[in-house]
């Protein structure tokens, strides 16, 4: 734990409820909170080079609400929350149920951020700072993903990774909200989500979040592409 990095983000933001999740309690740069006045000076004397940790994007959002409706999809199981930013899929997880959820992120401040916030919900997860894609995933038994293709380079290498662990029989499940990067095969809709609010620094508009199990993973007889629908 740093305290520096602690102290910088419980400090920057402002604990805040999402209209979709009123379960979880999150701290994000809200209008009140110091992080959304900061100058780019701001930023780079606290050492933050982009606060996407502060911000609930869409694609988490909806994930996280298809986790507490279906918890039996993580339910006894090891997850694997994937860039994990806030920690809230990671925590929507815990809270649905899961045995263990593992939540990893390549920025400090996002792994500081996501422990923070886990401890506001009163629940475990385990961090770990660094790149995981490609990993073989043996301790997993699902993985989960908000909000990762933002990126054309990282789209597409999070995706070949995702096909194999499908293809070997992972579950996964990513909540994506329509980006210019996101894959157009291979992803089954599972649910779509309205968000009445917006809580995001990059406000573009969105207001419907969607979730997808990546195609190698199906559940059978389980049609769920209306059942997030609100």
């Amino acid at each position: 734990m740093s305290e520096p990095i602690r102290d910088a983000v419980t400090r920057n933001t402002r604990p805040a409820t999402l209209p979709l999740l009123p379960e979880l309690r999150l701290r994000l740069v809200t209008r009140d909170a110091p992080l959304w006045q900061a100058t780019e000076a701001d930023l780079t004397r606290l050492g933050i080079t982009a606060p996407f940790w502060a911000t609930a994007w869409a694609g988490g959002q909806g994930l996280a609400r298809y986790l507490l409706d279906h918890p039996e999809e993580v339910a006894g199981k090891r997850v694997l929350d994937l860039a994990t930013g806030s920690g809230i899929v990671a925590i929507a997880a815990m809270k649905a149920g899961a045995a263990r959820a593992h939540a990893t992120d390549i920025d400090a401040y996002a792994i500081e951020a996501a422990r923070i916030n886990a401890e506001l919900n009163g629940v475990s997860v385990d961090l770990v700072l660094g790149d995981v894609i490609d990993d073989p995933c043996e301790d997993i038994d699902v993985v989960l993903a908000g909000d990762i293709f933002y990126d054309r380079s990282l789209s597409l290498r999070a995706m070949r990774w995702f096909r194999e662990l499908a293809t070997g029989g992972m579950p996964i499940l990513v909540g994506e909200a329509g980006r210019y990067h996101r894959p157009k095969a291979d992803l089954m809709p599972r649910a779509h989500y309205d968000l009445t609010e917006n809580l995001e620094i990059e406000d573009d508009g969105v207001r419907r979040t969607n979730v997808y199990a990546v195609r190698g993973y199906e559940d059978p007889g389980k049609e769920r592409l209306n059942a997030g629908r609100r």
